[in-house]
């Protein structure tokens, strides 16, 4: 069973509405990753042309056509981290894809992408808030099979410096995601099933 994520934090999707939660965390945090935005998982992905502010506007457009699901954690009225989520065809550019694909029986109904928190506000809790309020809403969505693409830290050296940004394989354990098979040395693909209704 998972451990409850702690009482100050509350999860809200990202909308129009919410937008402007969003970018204060993602401008507070050099862009994320030097000008992310948070697309990199988005089908049209990071390439060498791409730049923060074109990212931006390419996240902000998804937000307008309704073509992403992010959780947005806030403790008090500040946002501090997100989860990002979706269907295979919103959540398409996944790291390791050729290996992925190597093995791939069936899609998921819903993949879990970009994993983050803000500087101020690591290892508080602040993912597991996130997992919890993701997998409500697939619940509430229908449910489903879903995928996660943790990294193994067991039998891993320190990562000095390193950002997880798809996770550690024990926060996803925690929420009885089990492995399914190895994509890359210290990355899984790893699998749940949400039932209709369950709220995570």
């Amino acid at each position: 069973m998972a451990s409850q994520p702690r009482d100050e934090y509350a999860t809200k999707p990202l909308t129009a509405e919410t937008w402007d939660d969003f970018a204060a965390l993602v401008e507070a945090n050099n862009g994320v990753w030097g000008g992310c935005w948070c697309i990199g998982f988005h089908p049209e992905g990071i390439t060498k042309d791409s730049t923060a502010d074109g990212n931006r506007e390419a996240k902000r457009a998804h937000v307008a056509n309704g073509t992403v699901h992010q959780m947005l954690v806030y403790r008090a009225d500040e946002c501090v981290g997100w989860m990002q989520y979706g269907p295979p065809a919103e959540v398409a550019t996944i790291k390791n894809h050729k290996a992925y694909e190597k093995e791939l029986v069936d899609l998921p109904d819903w993949r879990i992408g970009c994993v983050f928190t803000g500087s101020r506000h690591r290892g508080e809790g602040v993912a597991r808030a996130g997992l919890a309020g993701v997998l409500g809403a697939i619940g509430r969505a229908g449910g489903g099979t879903v995928e996660a693409y943790p990294e193994q830290l067991e039998g891993r050296g320190p990562q000095r410096g390193a950002y997880l940004h798809t996770g550690p394989e024990t926060l996803f354990e925690e929420f009885g995601f089990v492995r399914d098979r190895r994509i890359a040395k210290w990355r899984w693909v790893m699998r749940t099933t949400v039932a209709n209704g369950a709220e995570g």
